[in-house]
């Protein structure tokens, strides 16, 4: 007798078992060693502005390399997963990511670590989208955005991390040592990827992979039938025959592609350039090095807090709504920091909460793209959108360097910021206006259009 299976409805009708709390494990530790790699080059700046006897601003081309491979990663190797597979390009991300720290460990010139930051950023535009995309395929659609969100304060506190750890092993290690360490984690979780993680199952579904192998992994999140022909389907594949690149655009997903791209790209334009040169620009009010690390990384702690209270309550709330609200408030944040502060305990506070706000908004995204789009598109839609949004910031992490070589201080600078910010939000309340969201449809996982 011919059984039908839905994977979906098989991952959407049953509790979140030790499998899958596994595989938000791996990809949450994806998702640090990518923050911390994104995150290492910031905190290094004035270290290597005084050993090699150049001005901070020129290390805005080494940041901008970085940010540029990431761009080109993800509008090239994130799709490639869409036809070869989520696991064997996290796997390729990850090699790119270590080779490419290791040789900014060895560099000798800012030529040098420019050109090998790039190779960094390759690795690191195709392993987020692809662990987003891989997690988002496991994950019960009542319980996604709360699990996204989880994985995406592992990329958070991996950034802080990095900022906690500038301020405590710079000085015993110095910058080399601190790129060498960059290089061996992303090294380790390969190894642990290659071990431990499945390939999606929806995706060997899409393939046509036998089903066999896709029942070996189902059968580790719940009971299968036994004693029957097992035939795994997915309801949106009936009727499909465009490929990945082009799902983006079609069924009335193109202007909610563009509208997810325009708010991705003025939220990282802000983040880059506050990530970037927030350390610089403390320095630059008479603060040691070592605090000023300290008060940048509050920046992804708030990050971290925001993205599980958004996460938390995008599952229960229309998740675009929330996201623009988070955007909208975080630029009334920065207005209040460019008006100028009392303290630097409140210019401490203030970072938490433009973290909270800001990057906490800016980390749900990810969530609304993985949401957004359907499987056979999925991973093209994730990347291709933070592969836009990079772009914004290549403009943020250049354009610090720019302004900082200008003169300009940190509360120009904020207020600055609150402008793409308000515009980010601008962006999705639109789309929550044009869209269904995920709550309100009856079947499927393609978001239609009013």
């Amino acid at each position: 007798m011919k059984l039908n299976i839905d994977v979906a409805d098989f991952i959407n009708s049953r509790r979140i078992s030790p499998y899958q709390w596994m595989i938000l494990v791996i990809t949450t530790l994806i998702a640090a060693v990518d923050g911390l790699d994104v995150a290492i080059i910031s905190y290094l700046i004035p270290s290597l502005s005084h050993d090699w006897g150049l001005p901070k601003a020129a290390f805005g081309q080494v940041i901008g390399a970085g940010l540029f491979g990431v761009a080109i990663g993800a509008l090239t190797v994130g799709p490639l997963s869409d036809r070869k597979g989520r696991k064997t390009v996290i796997l390729l991300a990850l090699a790119l990511c270590a080779i490419g720290t290791f040789g900014c460990a060895w560099s000798h010139s800012i030529l040098e670590m420019t050109a090998w930051r790039f190779i960094t950023g390759l690795g690191l535009g195709a392993a987020l989208p692809n662990a987003t995309t891989i997690l988002a395929e496991y994950s019960p659609e009542r319980h996604r955005a709360r699990l996204i969100a989880v994985m995406f304060v592992g990329f958070s506190l991996g950034a802080a991390s990095a900022g906690f750890a500038a301020g405590w092993l710079l000085l015993l290690i110095g910058w080399h040592g601190m790129l060498v360490l960059g290089g061996v984690l992303p090294t380790l979780c390969a190894l642990l990827v290659w071990a431990v993680l499945p390939e999606s199952a929806r995706f060997l579904v899409v393939k046509g992979a036998p089903a066999e192998r896709v029942a070996r992994i189902l059968s580790r999140i719940g009971q299968l039938q036994t004693g029957h022909d097992i035939r795994f389907t997915l309801p949106e594949l009936q009727g499909v025959q465009h490929s990945s690149i082009a799902g983006l655009f079609k069924g009335g997903l193109g202007l909610g592609s563009a509208l997810l791209w325009l708010a991705y790209f003025m939220g990282l334009l802000v983040y880059y350039l506050l990530t970037s040169w927030l350390p610089s620009l403390i320095v630059q009010t008479g603060q040691p090095i070592a605090m000023a690390a300290v008060v940048s990384a509050m920046l992804l702690v708030g990050a971290s807090t925001g993205t599980l209270l958004m996460g938390w309550l995008m599952d229960k709330v229309r998740p675009t709504l929330i996201v623009a609200a988070g955007f909208v408030f975080g630029s009334l944040l920065l207005v209040h920091v460019g008006r100028g502060l009392d303290s630097f305990l409140e210019l401490e506070v203030c970072v938490f909460f433009a973290g909270f706000f800001v990057s906490g908004a800016l980390s749900s995204m990810n969530t609304l793209a993985a949401v957004f789009y359907p499987t056979q598109s999925r991973a093209s839609g994730v990347s291709w959108m933070l592969g836009i949004g990079r772009f914004g910031g290549i403009l943020g992490a250049m354009g610090g360097g720019w302004l900082l070589g200008a003169g300009w201080d940190i509360s120009r600078i904020f207020m600055a910021l609150a402008v793409p910010t308000l515009l980010a939000g601008l962006a999705l309340g639109f789309k929550c206006l044009r869209y269904r969201e995920v709550h309100e449809r009856a079947a499927g996982d393609v978001v239609g259009a009013h």
